[in-house]
């Protein structure tokens, strides 16, 4: 006789063995909460009416998430400049900037990674873009083959960290906090890993030199303002559709909805100003509306808004308006637009699916007391709250095996966010809590798309490189790329400072102290007038 405590672990157990079967998760996830559901009804653990709270959630809590609207917008710009060209020219330009010092290559890959992952949110765009421009050249130029497989692998799976990563989105949402907060959480430790790689770059060429050579003289072919002039180029605009991204969100400005809004329409601007098609007169355009932009902007500073505010503005969303209908003109940017949105319908509906069935999963859990279930294995652990989070991070770890990040956000987090919450507010706070707990787990996600064999980064790899790339130099070129990952994550666990330094701090608030005190206002007489007869 299968008894209430044996339902949740049963649950977890059916979950994962139809999982390694190969059938889709968002369907596994369903049909594993629909036949346990079922199966409790007939065990008497609660009737039919329970399920009910799987539609309502469905569609109180899913389909009218106005967080889950960001998703399509940052998956709809990553699109876009994945194939502009943008990469092609920063890749360009960063590696003459670094090509005297050694393993230059290697941090032009870095740094362009960083910044394209501000402004692309996708891990395949960048391994795959990063890939076919920077392989040739770093084999070209005699770069050990398993530093090259591991540092555009690894390169890529930056953006999973970088706001604005659709992950942080992802993980806002499970965790109920905000993206903004979620975004100031992660910009600490994407900063510290680009050092770590950057670090692990130096080290390699101090010890192994021939692994990371410079690039000889006569390939160098820009230089002096000319070289500066080509960085700026790819820089500037990156930075602004950063800023117009991001700075617009965590300043309050935009919800992350319009945020993503303005980085689809940015994208749209940015790919058509790298075209070789756009003229002339659309340049002019185009720097009328940034001064525009400017004057509206200081305009807004120094006085109230007035007309010139308005008038300004009016004539920067023209400009854009402008410059997105010449880009629908040229054939390849029009072919651009279009596949940007098959892409970003097949990842939202992937996305929706998932949700809908992780929903059905975790009604049907919570039903069974999954919740008590989990919460008494997770808090009996020993080690307190450092044992709670070694353990979460090492499940993590292995199920990135085999889950993607998606996958794992929509699972496991619901489940175990709770427990979190009670567990580490008593280090940083209840409203710090969630925040460090989510930036811890997805640098920990980002070793998903580098484990050997079922990382995606190296599948990516595998598909774009030469022939001469073995498979067995992608996998053992990763390894020490993931290493360092989880230095990261334990610098995260060890310093809480990394994630909570740039959030607001709580306001300390004694409520026994707090006084309202209502002005006394002298009423006039009143006056009713003689009385009736």
């Amino acid at each position: 006789m299968i008894t209430l405590e044996m339902m949740p672990p049963l649950m977890f157990g059916g979950l994962v063995l139809a999982m390694l079967i190969g059938f889709p998760v968002a369907f596994t996830l369903a049909a594993v909460g629909l036949s346990f559901g079922f199966l409790a009804i007939h065990l008497g653990f609660f009737d039919l009416n329970f399920l009910q709270a799987i539609p309502g959630r469905v569609f109180g809590s899913v389909l009218s998430n106005e967080l889950l609207l960001a998703i399509p917008f940052f998956t709809f710009m990553g699109a876009i400049l994945e194939r502009c060209g943008l990469a092609e020219d920063m890749l360009d330009s960063m590696g003459q900037l670094f090509g005297p010092v050694r393993g230059g290559l290697g941090y032009s890959v870095i740094i362009v990674g960083f910044i394209l992952g501000a402004i692309t949110g996708t891990v395949a765009a960048q391994v795959i873009a990063m890939a076919l421009i920077s392989m040739p050249v770093m084999i070209r130029y005699g770069y050990n083959m398993r530093y090259i497989t591991g540092v555009l692998a690894a390169s890529g799976t930056i953006t999973q960290l970088v706001p604005p990563s659709l992950v942080l989105i992802v993980l806002a949402d499970q965790l109920g906090k905000s993206v903004g907060d979620m975004y100031l959480g992660a910009w600490g430790p994407s900063v510290f890993q680009i050092m770590l790689f950057a670090g692990y770059t130096f080290i390699l060429g101090l010890i192994k030199p021939s692994h990371v050579p410079p690039v000889p003289k006569e390939a160098r072919t820009l230089t002096g303002w000319a070289l500066w002039k080509k960085c700026l180029m790819g820089i500037i605009p990156s930075a602004v559709l950063i800023f117009v991204v991001l700075g617009t969100m965590m300043m309050g400005l935009a919800t992350p909805t319009e945020a993503g809004a303005m980085g689809a329409v940015g994208a749209i601007v940015l790919a058509a100003i790298h075209h070789k098609d756009f003229s002339s007169n659309d340049r002019k355009i185009l720097i009328v509306g940034v001064i525009a932009a400017g004057v509206g902007t200081i305009v807004a500073m120094l006085f109230t808004e007035n007309l010139v505010f308005r008038l300004s503005f009016a004539v920067t969303y023209l400009a854009v308006a402008w410059i997105c209908i010449q880009a629908a003109r040229i054939p390849e940017l029009r072919d651009l637009i279009k596949q940007g949105y098959e892409s970003t319908m097949r990842l939202t509906c992937m996305v929706t699916f998932i949700l809908i069935g992780s929903t059905c999963f975790s009604v049907v859990f919570l039903g069974v007391s999954g919740g008590v279930w989990l919460e008494h294995l997770l808090t009996s652990l020993p080690g307190g709250v450092w044992g709670f989070l070694i353990f979460i991070n090492l499940f993590i770890f292995f199920l990135a095996f085999f889950l993607d990040f998606f996958e794992i956000a929509f699972i496991i987090l619901p489940m175990i966010a709770p427990i979190a919450q009670k567990v580490l507010a008593p280090v940083v706070g209840p409203d710090a809590a969630l925040i460090w707990f989510g930036v811890m787990l997805c640098v920990n996600m980002q070793t998903s798309f580098l484990h050997p064999p079922f990382g995606f980064a190296l599948f990516y790899l595998r598909g774009v490189a030469p022939k001469e790339v073995k498979s067995s130099d992608i996998y053992w070129g990763a390894i020490p790329w993931i290493g360092l990952q989880m230095i990261m994550v334990l610098l995260v666990i060890i310093f809480p400072i990394t994630v909570t330094g740039l959030l607001d701090k709580p306001l300390n608030v004694d409520l026994d102290k707090v006084k309202i005190e209502v002005p006394q206002i002298d009423l006039p007489p009143l006056d009713l007038g003689p009385p009736q007869k």
